[in-house]
């Protein structure tokens, strides 16, 4: 299984959107504290669009505590990581959990945790212009990667409501 973690996210905005990419995608949300606002905040609602409900998420009081409740394969994304974030095979066939580990908005994330896993930082390439994209779209670029390489598992590659069809008749 797919997740996305934040590590201390900042703006509610960022992680509305986000929330709206992980039931799009059937991604599991992890989200470590502190956290830059409230989960009750109507920014955050308004950008994951009332699909809150649809949610597969958790909240945890720190890494720590994170890294003691789940297991598998960790991936950080800093704007330092040598690494582009296509160098990796995601296709995961042992089906283990594959974590997608994002930063805060403003310090991204502690380099001390960084160091521990050099070989699992990357980084999405960009010109010199840009020290980094906006995280809601890093997450959705990310995980549509991962997803491509397998194949998108069971999502949708129609529109339901109009049918598969539509553009036919």
């Amino acid at each position: 299984m797919n997740h996305i973690v934040l590590y201390q996210p900042e703006i509610p905005q960022n992680t509305g959107n986000i929330m709206r990419t992980c039931v799009a995608t059937n991604t599991k949300l992890h989200l470590i504290k502190p956290l830059g606002f409230s989960l009750e905040e109507k920014n955050l609602k308004r950008c994951s669009a009332n699909y809150m409900d649809k949610l597969n998420y958790e909240v945890y009081e720190n890494f720590d505590e994170f890294k003691k409740m789940n297991k598998g394969i960790y991936y950080y994304f800093t704007r330092y990581g040598k690494k582009p974030h296509t160098s990796f095979n995601y296709e995961n066939k042992d089906n283990e959990n594959l974590y997608f580990i994002f930063g805060r908005e403003s310090t991204g994330i502690p380099k001390e945790l960084l160091q521990k896993d050099l070989d699992h930082c990357m980084r999405i390439p960009m010109t010199k212009d840009v020290r980094a994209l906006n995280l809601s779209n890093c997450c959705a670029i990310v995980i549509y990667e991962a997803l491509r390489q397998q194949n998108y598992n069971d999502l949708l590659k129609y529109e339901p409501h109009k049918g598969a069809d539509y553009l036919e008749n």
